[in-house]
């Protein structure tokens, strides 16, 4: 195991943006973010930094406190899910329909479309209401167009 000392890993900085730019979109103060978590100010300062001698303990509660969760994946691990359809019907997708507001409710989109719309708008988006399959899109979109990684 190496000693990464004081250096932060790009993946470490990563989410330490992504914490706070969730915090400053639910518009909550790192004060009350900490308080939540159960943690001190400066803590979340340095969660926010992505600074590596943070115990995880104090991320995961961190993400907690704002709803968020962390996941772990393989980015070369192939699901079996069924590969994604040349279309995507909107009417099949609500939260992604709303983000297309001005297209007809029986408008298609190519893949690539589908993923960009989520992506210049998952500011908009509520995870917790998206429906198993459309968790299950998005996931196959972020895999199989997205190259593993979702934009936001």
């Amino acid at each position: 195991m190496t000693d990464m000392g004081n250096t932060s890993s790009p993946l470490l900085q990563a989410l330490g943006a992504r914490i706070r730019a969730h915090r400053k979109q639910l518009r909550v103060s790192a004060i009350a973010t900490a308080e939540a978590a159960g943690l001190s100010r400066v803590t979340l300062h340095r969660i926010e930094k992505g600074e590596p001698t943070v115990a995880i303990g104090a991320y995961v509660a961190v993400l907690d406190a704002l709803g968020l969760r962390l996941d772990v994946v393989d980015p070369q691990a192939r699901t079996s899910s069924p590969a994604l359809p040349e279309r995507i019907a909107l009417a099949a997708y609500p939260q992604l329909q709303r983000l297309a507001w001005q297209t007809g409710a029986e408008a298609e989109l190519s893949p690539a479309d589908a993923l960009a719309l989520y992506e210049r708008n998952w500011r908009h988006i509520d995870p917790a209401a998206l429906s198993p399959a459309e968790r299950a899109l998005v996931q196959q979109l972020v895999l199989e167009v997205g190259g593993g990684r979702l934009l936001v």
